[in-house]
Parts: C-alpha cells; structure tokens; sequence
C-alpha cells in the first residue's frame, strides 16, 4: 500500500492505544442494556426483506432468496489474518475476508472473493469470536471487517460481535454504500469506520461499479459515521479521473470532515476487467500523482496517512 504520511491527527495514536478500554466499557454496557440483541433481532428482520445496502433489493435471504450481492444467509470468509498493510494507527489488523459484495467494480483487485459470494468458510458466529479472541492474544490491535464488503454480512458480524468476550476495536471497512438502516445498526457498536470514497460521479459510479446514486448515498453515510465514531477516508486515485472524482472528493471532505484521518491511495492497477475500460487500463502517472498531490494541497488538507 503506497501511504502518504504528512502530519498526524492531534491524539489520534493515543486514541487507538486507549480505545480498547473505551470499546470494552461500551462493550459492557451494550451488554447490560440489550441492545446489541436488540439490533441482532432488527438485523435478522432486515433478511426477510434485505435492504442493509441501498440496492434494497428486497429477497427473503432466510428462503433463500438470492439478492445483488449473492450472499446468503449463512455468511462466508474467504480468509483471516494479521495485516500489516493497513494504516499504521492499526497495524496489525486482524483482517477477516468476506464473500460477496455490493458493488461490480470492473478494477476490484479482489475480484475471486467478491464475485463468489457462496464460497469460503461458514462464518458461524462462536468460531470467529474464539478466533478473533486468539488474534487478540496475537497482538492484534483491533478486528477489520472487510471482503468484498461487510454490508451483507452485517446480522452475522453483529452475532459475532455477540459472541467476543475479548477487549478489542471493532473496524468497518467498507464501501459505505448501505443504508440508512444500515447505519443505524452498526451506530454504538463500530469504532473505527475504514471508508473507501471512490467517485466524485454517479456517472463514473455507475459505469465502473454498477452503482447509482452513489455520491448522494456515500456522502450522508460517511457524515452520520463521522457523527459517530472515528473514520478514516480512503480515496484510490484512477487515471483519468482527477478532475471528476479526486478534486470533488477532496474538496467535500476539506469542507465536511476537515480533520479527518485521509489516504490518498497510488496504488492503482488495472485487475480484471479493467483491460475492457482503455481510460484506466494502466497505472497512475508521475504527473497524475502530482496533481492529486496539488489538490489535497489546495484544499487545506493536513492530516494524511
């Protein structure tokens, strides 16, 4: 991961070295009013009719109905594991890899687990809790929900999160495209919403990731998790998409979230389809790189990884 590392947020190391008392103690608390039950049951309602993204497509998971994501019911991992790729406030992360996905991304570098939402691993709620228990003991210093995206699997990360009997943040790594509903469920619970903002177009959304009305949706969700915890903004850089994506982008967020923790992310390679899309089949240029610079710049952004 190529990281762009200017000036720290005021406290925010003291922040992540202290939040696994804070989460316990919410943790706790959650424990002893009910609601994480509370949301589990709402999150179990949602399947007969699923609307956790903003697809709303609307299948009865629970009859195995399949809906946009191809997820089922019962959730799957691909994979789980001590990452050291991620920022450093995080580092290490213990990762865990879920199928599926609520976008189409013609370039997802991860393009085997989002595209086979049915394969991988059950995760059932009691195993992933003993493991995430045992990557704690490892050093992790936190649990990273991420796939794909977590989004369809929010009933099963909630029993999961049920079930931990362990001290440790809860990391929402997503392409915040859920809904409302969403937000609400996942309000009280995450500590750390690890926010990929790829578009500053419904036009690019839609013709890259098969998504519409993504910068209306994404844009209110990323305001009611600032509202609500800490988040970390990711922008991936495409070729070509400077002026349409990057600028309006780092320019809402200088206006709406100017202190918050912002990766301006190089690393772009043409995977899967990409070769189909001439604009952004290649990598970034020394002068895109550059001007992406300059606009963060320009914007008054300060606190970047």
């Amino acid at each position: 991961m190529r990281m762009l590392y200017i000036s720290p947020v005021q406290g925010l190391e003291r922040y992540f070295d202290v939040l696994s008392e804070k989460c316990l103690a919410k943790y706790l608390l959650t424990k002893r009013t009910s609601s994480l039950s509370t949301k589990i049951g709402n999150a179990n309602e949602i399947l007969r009719n699923c609307h956790f993204c903003e697809r709303r497509c609307g299948v009865n998971r629970l009859e195995h109905e399949i809906g946009y994501c191809g997820v089922e019911a019962i959730s799957r991992y691909a994979s789980e594991f001590m990452h050291y790729g991620e920022e450093p406030e995080l580092v290490p992360s213990h990762t865990i890899f879920f199928t599926g996905c609520t976008f189409s991304c013609v370039y997802c570098q991860n393009w085997d687990i989002s595209t086979a939402p049915t394969s991988g691993t059950p995760a059932l709620p009691e195993r992933m809790a003993e493991i995430i228990g045992m990557r704690k003991h490892q050093g992790a210093r936190n649990v990273n929900f991420v796939g794909g995206d977590p989004t369809p699997h929010l009933h099963t990360i909630l029993q999961i999160m049920d079930k931990c009997n362990v001290n440790t943040p809860m990391v929402w790594n997503s392409n915040m495209y859920c809904s409302r509903e969403t937000m609400g469920l996942l309000s009280g619970v995450i500590d750390v919403y690890l926010a990929d903002f790829r578009y500053g177009s419904d036009m690019c959304a839609r013709k890259y990731s098969n998504v519409n009305n993504y910068w209306d949706i994404t844009t209110r969700n990323f305001l009611l998790a600032h509202e609500d915890a800490e988040v970390i903004v990711r922008h991936l850089v495409l070729p070509n998409h400077l002026e349409c994506c990057t600028k309006p982008i780092v320019q809402w967020i200088a206006k709406h979230m100017p202190n918050v923790r912002f990766n301006l992310m190089f690393q772009y390679t043409p995977y899967y389809k990409a070769h189909q899309y001439p604009e952004i089949n290649r990598r970034l240029s020394c002068d895109e790189r550059k001007k992406a610079l300059e606009i963060v710049e320009e914007a008054g952004l300060r606190n970047l990884v």
